[in-house]
């Protein structure tokens, strides 16, 4: 049985495995070379410090992971952040996405985080490298789309969008 639990530096090479995939074949991740493991471990201690960073297991196996971090660097901006996660792709449509998404939106507000932001790279025209799964994944998660910019990433000699989807869990 699943289970989603809190990441440790100790992580570091399994999610970087996980990681890596979108990086080197795919314009999920704008990155154009795979980080050391140094520096994903140094990743996930940044974000701990502050954020929440969750894994899921499954069998014993790291299956993905999803984190949270800043959105601007303002005082003013404290309640919001942005969330990212990634899936084994060799894991997805098992559910591991939804499950890691609703812990981390159980954590979020005991930190007073109530706005979530995710910033996903969006196909001009759907191609090998990029479809439209993360936009349909975060639309069934509740977040709605916000904002959109034109051919701002390039990755694979073609240029990508970049959309905002938000989610906001409580008003005050």
């Amino acid at each position: 049985m699943a289970k989603v639990r809190s990441a440790t530096t100790e992580d570091a090479r399994r999610l970087l495995q996980i990681y890596a995939y979108y990086v080197e074949n795919t314009a999920v991740s704008f990155e154009y070379e795979v980080p050391s493991e140094e520096e994903f471990q140094k990743r996930v201690s940044d974000t701990l410090e502050k954020y929440p960073y969750l894994v899921i297991e499954d069998e014993g196996e790291i299956k993905g992971y999803c984190y949270a971090g800043v959105f601007k660097a303002r005082a003013a901006y404290d309640r919001s952040c942005e969330v990212s996660i990634y899936v084994d792709k060799d894991s997805r449509g098992r559910g591991f996405g939804g499950m890691l998404y609703r812990a981390l939106e159980e954590e979020l507000p005991k930190l007073g985080i109530t706005n979530l932001y995710a910033c996903i790279a969006d196909p001009v025209v759907p191609d090998e490298y990029l479809d439209r799964s993360s936009e349909l994944f975060h639309g069934r998660m509740g977040y709605v789309k916000v904002g959109e910019f034109h051919g701002c990433g390039m990755k694979f000699g073609r240029l990508y969008n970049m959309i905002w989807m938000e989610k906001i869990l409580a008003v005050n």
